[in-house]
């Protein structure tokens, strides 16, 4: 009985944080949805597109984060992620877990926002519109075959570059100056950032103010999956918000802590979090109907 009193209490402060932050910013962000303070941007997958390539036509560039539910626990508990994340441009839900909560609390976001299946839908609509794409991070090769992929897929598409840094080079000045180097001379206007969260977010910030007219998007595995290196779920289980099993079975050793451990129980918070939303939404209108 202690602990469901302890986690009941954990799920009504998680709710707590999320109206709190929700008032504090509701005049600047009426088109996001929050979820246990995080706010998400209310747009689709084709309009993240149409946003990207509408800022490039402009000039403009910017920075997209795609939170699932491992990214959104790190929010919660890392000040130093959620300085990361405050200053990204865009912030889409890559979660079936996040769509469920933001229903649940009758603030619904549209539909999932993959950054795995925008590497491909961003680079089609990229190749159309004649912007040019650079592949930074991944396993070693797995960049070149995903460039490889994505000419193949999509006729036109122009992949001006590909660099798979060292491990340990966020340390190694000399590896730094060699990922810089490359994207000067490649001059991208989309750069794919697949080096994990929170590694990738701290490379994009230090880069992005070197190319403040690209979008930078950090893609975790996703080069893998286009590579064929890691097969990604099925569709159906993509809808259903199976897909982290589909990855536990392939990867159990080193995603078993993520999921089991730390993911399960912070997606009933989440979740329970968004029932308590709805419940104190429902009661203030009730008590202002009175």
């Amino acid at each position: 009985m202690m602990v469901r009193a302890e986690s009941m209490q954990e799920t009504r402060e998680a709710a707590g944080e999320a109206a709190g932050a929700a008032v504090r910013t509701e005049s600047a962000d009426a088109d996001r949805v929050f979820l246990l303070g995080l706010g998400f941007d209310n747009t689709t997958e084709r309009g993240c597109i149409e946003r990207i390539l509408g800022a490039l036509d402009e000039g403009r560039g910017g920075w997209m984060v795609t939170p699932n539910l491992d990214i959104l626990r790190r929010w919660t508990k890392s000040a130093r992620f959620r300085e990361l994340v405050a200053k990204a441009d865009v912030v889409v839900a890559d979660g079936m877990p996040l769509i469920w909560a933001s229903r649940i609390q009758g603030t619904p976001l549209p539909e999932r926002v993959a950054g795995s299946s925008l590497v491909s839908t961003l680079s089609a609509a990229a190749a159309e519109r004649g912007k040019s794409i650079f592949l930074l991070g991944g396993d070693p090769g797995a960049a070149e075959e995903a460039a490889g992929v994505l000419k193949e897929r999509h006729p036109g598409v122009r992949i001006v570059g590909t660099h798979c840094p060292p491990m340990g080079f966020e340390r190694d000045e000399a590896a730094m100056e060699a990922i810089e180097a490359a994207l000067r001379e490649a001059k991208p206007d989309i750069v794919y950032v697949a080096l994990g969260s929170p590694k990738q977010e701290e490379l994009i910030l230090r880069l992005r103010t070197l190319h403040p007219g690209a979008w930078w998007l950090g893609v975790g595995i996703s080069l893998s999956f286009l590579a064929g290196r890691v097969r990604r779920a099925p569709r159906w289980m993509q809808r259903l918000g199976l897909e982290w099993i589909h990855r536990l079975a392939q990867e159990p050793r080193r995603l078993a802590k993520r999921y089991l451990v730390h993911g399960l129980p912070f997606a009933a918070k989440l979740l329970g979090a968004a029932v308590w939303m709805r419940l104190r939404g429902r009661g203030a209108a009730e008590e202002h109907r009175s």
